[in-house]
Formats: structure tokens, sequence, C-alpha cells
């Protein structure tokens, strides 16, 4: 644990402590990088390989809206139809671009591979910085953990979806998709170990695919698809899950809109692979959210107008709507097979980008002392400059929860909700220490990125309203009436890994886990 230094002018030997000399070229940085690094009182152990470019690729993927809102839009169809679909995405998307600006300013306050958990830290309270600290890296891990497993598990049976288009005599088995889900999970972690020195270069490769495969599939849709009426599309609502009101079934189903804009802040947790991360992290962020918003809205829009039959489409065999849109678009199983491989192919580099997010948070809260064996899952081995063991472990946990659409695919879609509310929990306490400590006007840490006092308020409180609505609305059944097998089990998984983490909290990280804070130098 390294000593935090009294506040003043650095000393020689802290000048000393603070040099980089011995470090290879690909670790340094910029001096901002190394200032913010010694400042919160971290080692560089990982390769700053990431540049703005690269950076920008790798969110634009991890967030892949265009390509997952086609994922999703079966949510959104059951619950809310094309008009819900439409504009409930809007105001997502406006509330997204309030709450991750929020984050962007986070990032470049204390840009720092554990995110919300870290800056929770250094701005709640002081009485409760520990507890609220461990309380979000525990969030973080199981949010990031369970989005990768959900990613995987939604490439592996888009692939299945694909493979019953193409052969009508295959029948379909669970476990098929199961064992795809290994497939994709055991890529990614290839790529995040032996070619992880490829990745920035890769991911701005998948950015070029990313933006042209959102022409391809938005040009041959507009041109050869049926055309619904722009009345119908916008003012249609669909509410097969038997709620009181069409606006009710609407906002259960923001679940297929809320997935999609989920995760700008997964480059937060790249930040310290990253050159001139204060300055470019809240770029990235920011325009992650404008850009990717843009297209998923457009394509969404897109769908919805060219879509046909909708009892057809949520009931296609191939169990994915956009796979029987396209093939209904183009009449041709070829052109179907060529538009759905460009969404499956980003999917798959999404289950990519977000495996390395979750390892990098993982091995970062393990750093700090907040995970049982931490020692293990923080260990980088030289030469390697991965966090091997992290990533090795967020593979068995995707594949463990795979294991579970063996015996229940709702069971397993219960994941989806479980990601959502576990990050989108530690948003609001992030942004919540934010919004308090500009209410009261307290200090705030120099940025390159920052708002001012009341821009800054308006924007963290109208985050925290949006955030608090769309948790509470994350754990809401698809049916007003669920069967068991329906019910959605977030709130009890939830629930059971809060009570574990208050348990591991007080029987033993309280005597381990000083909280990120305790590490920071103050520097003038």
């Amino acid at each position: 644990m390294a000593e935090p230094k009294e506040s003043g002018v650095l000393t020689s030997q802290v000048d000393a402590d603070f040099s980089t000399e011995n470090l290879p070229v690909e670790k340094k940085g910029t001096r901002d990088d190394q200032r913010d690094m010694f400042r919160m009182g971290k080692r560089q152990e990982l390769r700053r390989n990431f540049r703005f470019l690269s950076i920008f690729g790798f969110s634009m993927i991890l967030m892949a809206t265009w390509e997952t809102v086609l994922g999703t839009s079966i949510i959104g169809l059951i619950n809310g139809g094309t008009a819900g679909m439409i504009w409930l995405y809007l105001v997502a998307w406006i509330g997204f671009l309030a709450v991750n600006t929020s984050m962007a300013e986070m990032a470049s306050m204390a840009p720092t591979s554990g995110g919300q958990y870290h800056w929770v830290s250094e701005f709640a309270p002081r009485k409760y910085q520990r507890f609220m600290s461990f309380v979000v890296g525990w969030l973080c891990v199981l949010g990031w953990q369970t989005g990768a497993a959900n990613t995987a598990f939604l490439a592996g049976t888009q692939i299945q979806g694909l493979a019953i288009l193409n052969y009508p005599d295959y029948v379909p088995h669970r476990w098929h998709g199961t064992l795809l889900t290994f497939a994709v999970a055991t890529f990614s972690v290839f790529f995040n170990t032996f070619l992880v020195k490829r990745l920035p270069l890769v991911e701005g490769i998948v950015l070029i695919v990313h933006v042209f495969g959102f022409f391809g599939v938005l040009i041959t849709l507009w041109v050869l698809g049926p055309r619904a009426s722009a009345h119908d599309v916008f003012t249609q609502f669909n509410n097969y899950g038997g709620w009181s009101s069409n606006g009710l079934s609407a906002i259960v189903g923001i679940l297929a809109v809320m997935i999609p804009l989920l995760g700008a802040d997964g480059a937060v947790h790249m930040s310290e692979e990253l050159r001139d991360a204060s300055r470019v992290l809240p770029q990235s962020i920011i325009a992650t959210t404008v850009f990717n918003g843009t297209m998923g809205w457009i394509i969404l829009i897109t769908f919805c107008f060219v879509m046909g039959n909708l009892d057809d489409v949520i009931d296609s065999p191939t169990g994915q709507p956009y796979i029987q849109v396209f093939y209904t678009a183009t009449q041709s199983y070829a052109g179907a097979s060529v538009l759905s491989a460009l969404v499956i192919f980003m999917a798959i580099f999404c289950n990519l980008s977000i495996t390395a997010t979750a390892s990098r948070q993982l091995w970062s809260f393990a750093r700090d002392q907040g995970i049982p064996g931490a020692s293990w899952f923080a260990y980088v081995r030289p030469g390697w400059d991965v966090p091997m063991n992290s990533i090795i472990v967020s593979w068995v946990v995707t594949c463990l929860l795979a294991l579970i659409n063996i015996g229940s695919t709702i069971a397993l879609n219960n994941i989806t909700s479980l990601s959502l509310v576990a990050i989108l929990s530690s948003y609001i306490v992030s942004t919540g220490c934010l919004f308090w400590r500009r209410m009261y006007n307290l200090p705030l840490l120099p940025a390159k990125f920052s708002f001012s006092r009341p821009l800054g308020l308006f924007l963290n409180g109208f985050s925290m309203v949006f955030l608090i609505f769309a948790f509470i609305f994350a754990f809401f059944p698809g049916d007003v009436d669920p069967t068991v097998a329906e019910m959605n089990w977030t709130a009890l998984i939830y629930g059971a890994v809060m009570i574990f983490c208050v348990a591991d909290y007080f029987l033993r990280a309280r005597g381990v886990y000083d909280g990120p804070v305790e590490y920071v130098r103050k520097l003038e």
C-alpha cells in the first residue's frame, strides 16, 4: 500500500517516487497520466496502448447500440410495440446523455480502472466512504461479470438463430446455445490474453465494420423492405404483457432500449491502458453516447417501418425478430444471412470488449483488497501486462452462467436485468456522491472536463431521477401475471448478492479494505 504524502509541493523524494524512468515506453503515458497515477497511489502495471480512436472504437463496440437494439427488440415488441420502443428509446437516450456526462466528469477527475467504486471512495461523506465504496465495487463486479455472460449468450443464440434460418430441418436445443456461448467467451479470452497487444488496432478496424455495417443494413432495409405507415409506427402500442395501460406496458419494456445504451463508462475501466486518459476519456464517453445513440435510433425506426406482420416477427422460429425482418425484406436466405452475420460479428466483438472491461474492473477491485483471494485476482504476470487471472475468472463465470440456459432460457434472460440493475446502482451512488458535494459546495478534484456548479447540479440531479426510474422498472417481469418460469428473479439474486456483500464486509473486508481514498496523495 502506498503511503499518502502530506499536502504541499512535491519533495525531491516524492519526485523520485513519481519518476517513471524505469518503466518501458508503452507504460509511461503522458506526464498527466503519471501524475494521476501518483496522486491515486497506484503503480502503473498495464500498457497504455490505447489512444482516442482506439478507445472510441472500444466504447462504440462495447455498446454496439444499433446491433444490440435489434437483438433485444423482442422485449420491446411484446411490451410497448413500435411506438413504445421508439419513444422510450428517445427518453433513455436523453437520460444517458446526462448520466454519461456525469461519468465523463468523474473520469476526468480520477481516471482509474476502478471507476465508480474509486469515485465513491473519494466523493462520499468521510464517515461512509469505505463501506459505500466496497458495496459499489461489488455492484460493478456483479454488473460487468453478468454483462459478459449476457452478451456471450446473446451472440451464441443469434448464431443458433442464423442456423435455424438456413437449415429448416435443424432441431435447436438449449444446450446448443450454451456451447455456442462457451465458444464466444473462449474467443474473447483468447483475444484478451494472447492477442491483447493488437486489441487497440482491432478495435479500430471493427469500428469501421460497425459504421459501414450500419449503412449496409439501413440502406438494404429501406430499399427492399415493406413499408408501414408512419402513423402506425409512431402511435401503435402493444400490451401483450397484460398491464393496466399501454403506457405502463411500454415502460416495462424499457429494458429493450436501456441495454443498447448502457456501458459508455466501459472505457473508464480501461483508463490505465489509455494515453492522456484524463482528457481522452471524457471525449470518448460523450462521443460514444452521441454517435451510437444516433445510429441506434435511426436503425430502430427503420426496423419498425419495415417489420411487416408483428406476430410473425415475434413468433419467428429463429427466436430473433431481426433475422425474420431481414428475410422478409430481402426474400433471400443469402441476403438475410449476410445482414445477420454483420450483427452477429459485432455481437461477438461486443463481448470481447465487455470481457476486457469486466476483467479490468475485477482486477482493480482486487488490487484494493475488495474481494477474497485479492492477491491472486490482482496478479499481473510480468511480460504479459494483463490481469490474466481476472480474465480467466470472467470466462469461468460466463460459462457457469451459460449452463443455466440448459434448464431455463428465461432464467438466463434474468441475467440481463441483473447486469442492468447492478450497473445502474453503481451509477446512482457515484453520481449521487458528486451531486451531494456540489449541493453543499464542497471542493471537487480539478479536471480537464468539468461543469459549472449550476449546470453540474442540474445534470447530476436529472441523472439521478432518470437512473432511479430505470432501476425500479428493471425489476418488473414481462407479464402482469407471470408463471414461476416467467418471473423476473432479478430482485432475489440482487438481494442475495447484497447480503453476501454486507456479510463479507463485516466478516472479512472491514479489516483489510481501506478504500482507494486512503492511498491518495494530495498534490498542489
